[in-house]
């Protein structure tokens, strides 16, 4: 078997290629390159499980980052154990071929208790006086402690939230993935596995905050500004990303020659740009189908009790029924809904490939320039405590405005200082520092793009291993799996 590094780099696709990536373009001019055709949805937990079973999501069970669980009647987001990942993962066949075969596992999802040899993840301990540590999980664990020496504490406030790809005193834009690279020449140098997965997210930031197009708001107004950057629909303020990244994937490609490792570039989606928050959740409120209890004085959503709610992922929410008599007046709601595209019934999931229990019993997906939010109140200052922090788990959706600080506090650093200084000491206190306003978000991803530079992308070095332009997503898994036996 060749030994082989994967490297995820999250939003690459052809549109944003360019002479600001000058690595990663030669590494294209000298070997293959294809599209995929974007997993279904197009969102990381989905397409990394279709990439590593070679199955769809009615398979392998990933039908987005969240979902409500029935039996439980909770919604579940960012769960990291692998075994909700129903199927045979790539390293495990592979290893049945070969016993000497080994993975290691960086920063790819649901990484915990995976059958990896070799496993980090990010994971913050949550001690039981209500404090949050920011904190990795690794396998074996001596790993832990081990890269920390060597590498530092993993900065986790530039991997998610407001500060990610903005420059902090806690680090530089592209501190996450940097520390994410060394961490793979560290596994490298130390364990020399035969398959390396990287996961790079560091484009994922300023895309979805700015947006894609050369549309920009630029001194508070909206205008062209194409000749900053020359003949492409860029936007000018993701260039510095996209050239942070080449540099750190660039650095990679050097260290993995120099070992003779073979490496595969590899993407998930395209993110695309968006103008159009839609809230389903307040819809179905507005019709009584949704039921919301009173928490000390603010809302939370009881899943259990409504009748009709909506799980938003990005540009794609699942529609649970409590009621199934609801369904047509549902689907005939959603349908004349502003910024829906399509509605997915039964033999719709079948054919998209995510008729899975865990599927909503339908599934809305958005126009290329809208996405869904989980907002569920109708007043801000009844929303949950939850909704103004960074806190993926227990928000019933995925929240991109958690890339934002809100505007409307006069000195947000300060405040931030103020609720670190009160953690220091040992008070409780609440990082409330996010907007309500989802119209700051510009970039968003899950459906199908309808232009093809918008999907994602694999590079190789070995253009007799690679299939034509566009790719089905569950071919990735016999791609890599070719690179690897050679």
């Amino acid at each position: 078997m060749r030994r082989t590094a994967v490297i995820n780099i999250v939003g690459l696709t052809e549109s944003v290629l360019g002479p600001w990536m000058p690595r990663i373009t030669a590494f294209r001019q000298k070997g293959a390159f294809a599209q995929i055709i974007p997993a279904f949805p197009a969102v990381t937990c989905t397409a990394q499980s279709t990439y590593l079973t070679g199955t769809s999501a009615s398979i392998h069970g990933i039908v987005g980052n969240g979902w409500y669980n029935r039996e439980q009647a909770e919604v579940q987001f960012w769960k990291q154990s692998n075994h909700l990942v129903q199927g045979r993962k790539l390293w495990e066949e592979l290893r049945d071929r070969d016993s000497k075969f080994t993975c290691a596992k960086l920063f790819w999802w649901y990484n915990m208790y995976s059958s990896a040899d070799y496993s980090i993840t990010p994971r913050p301990i949550y001690p039981a006086d209500g404090r949050k540590v920011f904190d990795i999980y690794t396998w074996p664990a001596s790993i832990h402690k081990e890269i920390k020496g060597e590498l530092g504490e993993f900065p986790f406030p530039t991997f998610w939230g407001p500060a990610a790809g903005i420059q902090t005193p806690q680090g530089s834009p592209e501190a996450a993935s940097q520390w994410i690279a060394d961490s793979a020449k560290w596994i490298e140098n130390k364990y020399h596995p035969t398959l390396s997965l990287v996961y790079l997210p560091h484009l994922d930031y300023n895309l979805q905050r700015f947006g894609p197009d050369k549309i920009a708001e630029v001194g508070g107004k909206k205008e062209a500004i194409t000749e900053l950057i020359g003949p492409t629909k860029l936007n000018p303020q993701v260039i510095p990303d996209l050239q942070r990244i080449d540099k750190i994937v660039g650095e990679l490609l050097d260290f993995f020659e120099k070992r003779s490792v073979q490496v595969v570039l590899l993407s998930e989606y395209g993110i695309t740009q968006v103008n159009c928050p839609i809230h389903l959740n307040r819809l179905f409120r507005k019709e009584g189908w949704l039921e919301v209890k009173d928490e000390l004085g603010l809302e939370i959503l009881n899943f259990g009790a409504s009748k009709v709610f909506a799980v938003a992922d990005h540009q794609i929410a699942h529609i649970y029924l409590n009621d199934p008599s609801l369904e047509t007046a549902v689907r005939t709601m959603l349908q004349a809904q502003t910024g829906v595209e399509q509605v997915l019934g039964k033999r719709e999931k079948e054919a998209s490939g995510i008729n899975h229990s865990r599927a909503g019993d339908l599934v809305a997906v958005a126009a290329e320039n809208a996405w869904f939010t989980y907002y569920y109140w109708l007043e801000d200052r009844l929303a949950p405590d939850f909704a103004r922090t960074v806190d993926i788990h227990r928000k019933p959706g995925y929240d991109p405005v958690e890339l934002f600080l809100d505007p409307s506090l006069k000195h947000p650093k300060l405040r931030i200082a103020m609720r670190l200084l009160q953690k220091k000491v040992g008070f409780r206190m609440l990082m409330d520092v996010i907007p309500l306003d989802p119209i700051l978000v510009r970039g968003s991803h899950g459906r199908i793009p309808k232009d093809l530079t918008d999907y994602p992308v694999l590079i190789s070095p070995e253009p007799g291993l690679t299939p034509s332009s566009p790719m089905e997503p569950s071919d990735v898994y016999h791609v890599l799996k070719r690179h690897i036996l050679g």
